[in-house]
């Protein structure tokens, strides 16, 4: 079974993305790597950043895309905090 991948969506350019930011970093500190995470820069213009802003149909950033096998598990628009993304991603790692 895959651990659970919270994608970051974000720009350089965005005030909340960068208190988003230490926030990610904790949790990576805190789960390791019972965690994929990946940041992904909405700001740069690429192929692969233009499908994944189309795939989950990202409209504001920060938004926070967690995943488990493949499937949607949850998206969260804005700043979330240490404790709803760890209340969001422990029980996916202990199934």
């Amino acid at each position: 079974m895959a651990k659970p991948v919270l994608m970051d969506f974000f720009a350089e350019w965005c005030g909340p993305c960068h208190q988003q930011s230490p926030i990610i970093d904790e949790l990576k500190a805190k789960m390791g790597d019972q965690v994929e995470i990946r940041k992904i820069d909405v700001g740069v213009d690429s192929e692969e950043t233009r499908r994944y802003a189309a795939q989950y149909d990202i409209q504001f950033v920060p938004t926070l895309v967690i995943e488990k096998d493949g499937n949607l598990v949850r998206k969260l628009v804005g700043v979330q905090d240490l404790g709803t993304l760890e209340s969001i991603l422990k029980p996916l790692v202990e199934q």
